[in-house]
């Protein structure tokens, strides 16, 4: 089979039909397509000072306080790791911890205002993937929102 990366279509037909999509062209055009919102969202995080990971994280703690445990699996990363990124953003006063209300062994992380103020601006200069999406209809963006959920549902999320 053979496809231009970015197409969602193979040249030549399957057992499932003409033009039918292999896992192998998703999993290259998904491939791609993460190596690209990849690179936009490093680079635009170093523009901020800040790296790939923390920008993550203060992408994550947008919903809400986390727990570190849980932002360490959110992210997928060993707490150790986490630890590490929260105290460099806390020492930039993006995020502080405080205690969680209902166990006070626990030590939520929360967004500061200048972590959402950094985190928008991050998103924001995230000039090619707007790019991207704004090249999508309506009814693509629903449609790829769609997807992109089910298939984040579908996988062995913590």
């Amino acid at each position: 089979m053979s496809a231009t990366p970015g197409t969602s279509r193979s040249t030549e037909a399957s057992d499932a039909g003409p033009l039918a999509v292999s896992n192998v062209m998703l999993l290259d055009t998904l491939w791609a397509s993460m190596v690209s919102l990849y690179a936009d969202l490093t680079s635009s995080a170093a523009a901020h000072g800040l790296t790939y990971s923390q920008a993550k994280a203060l992408n994550v703690l947008r919903q809400g306080p986390a727990p570190m445990r849980a932002l360490a699996g959110i992210l997928r990363c060993d707490a150790s790791n986490i630890t590490g990124i929260v105290d460099r953003l806390e020492a930039r006063g993006l995020v502080y911890r405080e205690p969680s209300p209902t166990d006070r062994r626990v030590k939520n992380v929360v967004l500061s205002e200048d972590g959402a103020a950094a985190v928008s601006s991050i998103r924001d200069g995230m000039h090619g993937t707007h790019q991207a999406l704004d090249s999508l209809s309506d009814t693509e963006r629903a449609t790829l929102e769609g997807l992109l959920s089910r298939l984040f549902v579908a996988q062995d999320r913590p």
